[in-house]
């Protein structure tokens, strides 16, 4: 006898997954703005779904952190601060440190070449589909989450891997809220490989001081835009 409970009526599991996949991309994308409103009307019409289906999308990115339910007042996109940035950025070095140190002294050769792979991979694709301005390269950002999850692949432990998904998730709203105010500023490829090469010879306080400067840069670059940090 099956007791899995039925998927909502008229929509499938699948269906639901990429209704939630879709609102989630939006609002870490920064297309949903901090504090806007989510009125059920808006979103049912956007996303061509039910009500019910919709619901249990925003309670489901809720405990992720990304929506808010405010009393009698519904949902709202989940605000930002100077500092939840600050503490985003410091939870995510320890967490990473430890994942790194981890991956790094388990002495697996293969995550090790995944590793260079992946740096491979990511030096290979630009980081703009334009050479003057800003036009996020979809690829690129896939490659650099790919390259990031791969250097702590080797920790041994998926939860901890998990915690360290969910802060680049939240890091990532940030960062693509003020992404063209840093773009020229930095040579990513340069900081990547030099957390790649510390790594490859086994140097782990190095690769760890390179990795918690390359996080800290990002966080720098958002707090010097105070304007994104005002409610409008």
């Amino acid at each position: 006898m099956d007791t899995n409970p039925p998927p909502p009526l008229g929509l499938s599991t699948t269906q639901a997954s990429s209704l939630c996949d879709r609102l989630r991309t939006d609002l870490l994308e920064g297309r949903l703005k901090p504090w806007r409103k989510l009125p059920l009307k808006f979103l049912m019409e956007h996303y061509q779904a039910g009500q019910t289906p919709i619901r249990e999308a925003l309670n489901r990115l809720a405990s992720e952190g990304l929506v808010e339910l405010r009393d009698q007042r519904g949902f709202v996109v989940t605000g930002i601060s100077v500092d939840e940035l600050r503490e985003l950025t410091r939870t995510r070095c320890w967490l990473e440190e430890r994942a790194l140190r981890e991956s790094m002294a388990s002495g697996c050769h293969e995550w090790e070449e995944g590793v260079v792979l992946a740096w491979h991979r990511l030096s290979k694709t630009p980081r703009s589909l334009r050479e003057t301005n800003l036009e996020s390269n979809p690829e690129w950002d896939r490659l650099h989450r790919r390259f990031h999850h791969q250097i702590i692949a080797g920790c041994g432990s998926r939860w901890l891997i998990a915690y360290c998904d969910q802060q680049v998730d939240l890091l990532y709203r940030y960062r693509q809220l003020s992404a063209h105010k840093g773009f020229g500023h930095r040579n990513l490829r340069d900081e990547h490989e030099a957390i790649m090469r510390a790594i490859v010879d086994g140097d782990a306080d190095r690769a760890v001081s390179l990795l918690t400067a390359h996080f800290q840069a990002s966080a720098d670059l958002i707090l010097a835009d105070p304007g994104l940090f005002v409610v409008t």
